[in-house]
């Protein structure tokens, strides 16, 4: 028996925010203190460092844990099962229902217990939790999932990824543009089929790394500060993820006994495109070979970062053939990477 990915869903918001529409905010120093350059230059250079055009947001009505159960809808119909079946609901988010208008997350209940409420499971030995695990959470419930299913716990499980960033961006921070809401889920299962999960990897990093993702203050001075955004310290962060997501993707491959020249393809957070463009070549350059045409799929140029989300959305996109350039055949040896707030760093390499 082997442990694989039977279904996968994903929903992308509607609402699509240019570029162009932060032409106007007030984008201002940690400090407080006004950029030099205008807010063009700024966007400017914020593209040509994130490959950010456009991202989503979802509308005034619609939370996290509901997109979270419009992902799972369709990973459980693609997947063909009955919603009864699941032994586990695993719920990857970092701040909960954020309603639109509201400075307080909400987590009671857990948004585990929400979407395993949507969809009507009448199962009380359907266990609902969430994980908080920064941007890596999605991959870490997918090796939760397959650790219960090891231990002989559970047959299957549904993994979602979900994340309304848009709710808990400082409008006056430039790293704000970076930030979207999106959602991903998965159903992991045992299955006669050949391939699965071969080999994963986690690991924390907090000693000085800890706070290089936090909750802050506004950059505006003059209005509320109990109020607090997602801020991050970009700079190390960047210094973080080369430093560290190849080895554990070098790890990782090694453990699972696939060789290099295997993989076809490789899901990495999408965070920055010029951070996973240099993990990549960071990665290929330890095993000193030539980076394949078309081995790494990219989706933050059009979807923004939307944490938890990006790489179960990728991944549904290329399952289903919605992404230019890339297609995924039985066999494929792929690999799931991502780096986030904790600091974590995690990894799965899987034979689709």
């Amino acid at each position: 028996m082997n442990i694989k990915i039977t279904g996968t869903g994903s929903y992308i918001p509607s609402e699509i925010i240019k570029n162009e529409g932060f032409e106007h905010h007030t984008f201002l120093n940690d400090d407080g203190s006004n950029f030099k350059n205008d807010n063009t230059v700024i966007i400017e250079k914020f593209k040509s460092i994130t490959g950010i055009s456009e991202r989503r947001y979802v509308k005034p009505e619609i939370n996290s844990s509901d997109i979270g159960f419009f992902a799972a809808e369709k990973a459980i119909n693609n997947a063909g099962i009955d919603p009864e079946t699941l032994d586990y609901i695993i719920f990857a988010h970092n701040f909960g229902d954020v309603k639109k208008g509201s400075i307080q997350s909400d987590v009671l209940p857990g948004l585990a217990a929400r979407v395993k409420h949507l969809l009507r499971i009448k199962n009380p030995k359907c266990v609902a939790y969430d994980i908080l695990f920064g941007c890596p959470g999605w991959i870490e419930g997918v090796i939760q999932a397959q650790a219960f299913i090891k231990a002989g716990m559970a047959k299957r499980c549904l993994v979602i990824g979900s994340e309304t960033l848009s709710r808990v961006i400082d409008n006056h921070d430039r790293d704000a543009m970076i930030f979207s809401d999106g959602a991903g889920a998965a159903i992991i299962e045992t299955t006669t089929e050949n391939g699965g999960i071969l080999a994963h990897a986690t690991e924390t990093y907090t000693y000085e790394e800890a706070f290089y993702l936090y909750y802050g203050k506004t950059n505006n001075k003059t209005i509320d500060s109990d109020t607090h955004y997602i801020k991050m310290d970009g700079r190390k962060i960047y210094e973080f993820a080369l430093k560290h997501v190849p080895s554990a993707m070098q790890s990782c491959l090694e453990q699972s006994g696939a060789d290099i020249k295997d993989v076809k393809k490789i899901f990495l957070h999408q965070a920055n495109e010029k951070m996973d463009e240099a993990i990549l070549k960071r990665f290929y350059r330890l095993y000193r070979t030539e980076i394949p045409e078309h081995i790494m799929p990219m989706s933050i140029n059009t979807l923004g970062n939307s944490s938890v989300a990006t790489v179960p959305t990728l991944f549904d996109m290329v399952r289903h053939n919605k992404l230019k350039n890339h297609t995924l055949n039985l066999g494929d040896v792929v690999i799931f990477a991502s780096v986030g707030a904790g600091m974590h760093i995690n990894a799965i390499v899987y034979r689709y």
